[in-house]
Order: C-alpha cells, then sequence, then structure tokens
C-alpha cells in the first residue's frame, strides 16, 4: 500500500517539532502529501524555510516556526501560532531531540541536563500545551519520538537511553489519562536511520561526521542487515497520527529492522 496516495490526514492539523532535518523533514514531506496542513519547529532557519519553498511548490500547506523548545516561551509562542493560522491542532509529532555519548562517569553535568530538557521535558511541555485544543475538538493524536534504545539498554549513551525511556513510560502513562478523551498517544522507537545529523556530526552530537556507507557498516548487526531511511520511520509516523491506527494508543512501535526482537 502506498500511504502517500491515500490522503491519511485531509483535513488534519500537524505540528512536528525538529523538522528541518532528518526524521522529522521527512515526517513534513509525508505529512504535506497525505493531505494535512503542517507546521514545523527548528532552529536553523535557513533549513526550515527551503522546506517551505520546496512543499509549499507541489501545493502544500505548511508553515515553518523557528523555535527552540527547551524554552517555555518558544513552546508557548509555536502553538499559539499554529492555532492562530489554523483554528485547530489535530496531530502532535514530538520529534526533536539530541544524542550525547558518555558512561555514567563521563556524562557531563551540561550534557545530562541539556539531553533531558530536549528529549523529556520539551515532550511533556508540548503535549501539556497542545492537549486542551485536542479536548476542544474532541480528539486528536500525539506520536513521541522514542528509540529502540528506549527499550533495551545501550552503550556509552546513558543520558540519552535514559531520556528515551521516560519518554517511553511518558507516552503510556499519557495515553492512560486521555485515552477517554479520545486523545491518542502513542511512541515510535526508530533504531539506527540514516539521517543528515548524523553524516554532518557523526553518531553523537560533537563526534566526527561519519558516511552513509559507515552508518550501513556499523548497522550490519541488525537482523534485516541495514539502517532505515528516514522515510521509513516517518511512515510508521504517518500510521499512528491517521485513522489507520484509531484503537491504537500507549504503544511503543520498534521500527528498527529487527533490533529489539534478538
Amino acid at each position: 500500500m502506498n500511504m502517500e496516495s491515500n490522503r491519511l490526514l485531509e483535513n488534519r492539523v500537524a505540528l512536528i517539532t525538529g523538522g528541518t532535518s532528518g526524521i522529522g523533514k521527512a515526517t513534513v514531506q509525508l505529512f504535506a502529501k497525505a493531505g494535512a496542513e503542517v507546521a514545523f519547529t527548528g532552529r536553523r532557519a535557513n533549513l526550515g524555510e527551503a522546506l517551505v519553498a520546496e512543499i509549499r511548490a507541489t501545493g502544500g500547506q505548511v508553515i515553518f516556526i523557528p523555535a527552540d523548545h527547551t524554552r517555555l516561551e518558544d513552546c508557548q509562542r509555536t502553538v499559539e501560532m499554529v492555532m492562530m493560522q489554523f483554528g485547530r491542532l489535530d496531530i502532535l509529532f514530538n520529534n526533536a531531540g539530541i544524542v550525547v555519548e558518555g558512561i555514567a562517569e563521563t556524562t557531563s553535568e551540561a550534557d545530562w541536563h541539556d539531553t533531558l530538557n530536549l528529549n523529556v521535558t520539551a515532550v511533556w511541555r508540548m503535549s501539556k500545551l497542545v492537549i486542551p485544543h485536542m479536548r476542544e475538538q474532541s480528539g486528536g493524536a500525539i506520536i513521541n519520538n522514542a528509540s529502540d534504545w528506549g527499550l533495551v539498554g545501550a552503550r556509552n549513551a546513558l543520558a540519552y537511553t535514559v531520556s528515551k525511556g521516560a519518554v517511553i513510560q511518558m507516552t503510556r502513562s499519557m495515553a492512560l489519562d486521555h485515552a477517554h478523551e479520545n486523545i491518542r498517544v502513542n511512541a515510535v522507537c526508530p533504531g539506527d536511520t540514516v539521517v543528515e545529523r548524523w553524516l554532518e556530526d557523526g553518531y553523537f552530537r560533537g563526534s566526527p561526521p561519519v558516511t552513509e556507507a559507515d552508518i550501513q557498516r556499523d548497522s550490519s548487526h541488525l537482523p534485516m542487515r541495514r539502517a532505515a531511511r528516514a522515510e521509513e520511520i516517518a511512515q510508521a509516523v504517518l500510521f499512528l497520527a491517521s485513522e489507520m491506527s484509531s484503537y491504537i494508543t500507549g504503544a511503543a512501535l520498534p521500527v528498527d529492522g529487527g533490533n529489539t526482537a534478538q
């Protein structure tokens, strides 16, 4: 099935955080093709403006909102701008996040706080801000970007794995709190994925750049013997955002080439 051609998100308004590159960018593009009116955020205005131009050239409805989701005022302004522009908000994809390397002894105070602030606190904050609007509309869908490393342990990424485990538990708890309001809350748990961030900064923030060949070679241990494309993760997000998953809430969906099945 080609989900792009089915206009699964017709008459829906979606907000995607961290949408200027990687999984976020692929999701912005896919949601627009699926008929949604899309707002997305990011810190790099040049990338955001380029993506807006690309989508509008094909007839898509999209706006870019520069934002740093570690700042409460940016989160508030983002939701206010979406409501002002579109008048409703049906889908939130909490995608913005960072990865830092380090075991307990080598993780710095700054890296610990930066990781939890963006990967956990911002997810709670954005959800808290959109839920009242979804309640007024009698429903909505929140999708949180977790990780397969939130489901299993991983070496040399303590702050990141802690943050993604917290996102999965937040997802489950919010799903229970809001199921009676027709607000579904799920998490997507990507495995190794080829995204621009890895090619620019390496596997972890601040590490040397790598190539796609490096990522694919390091993913050879996976059952599917390769890393995912960002578009493949976006397809899973589209499923969780659409009515195709209307009876799914509280799920943590691995999209990891079989990694967590090993």
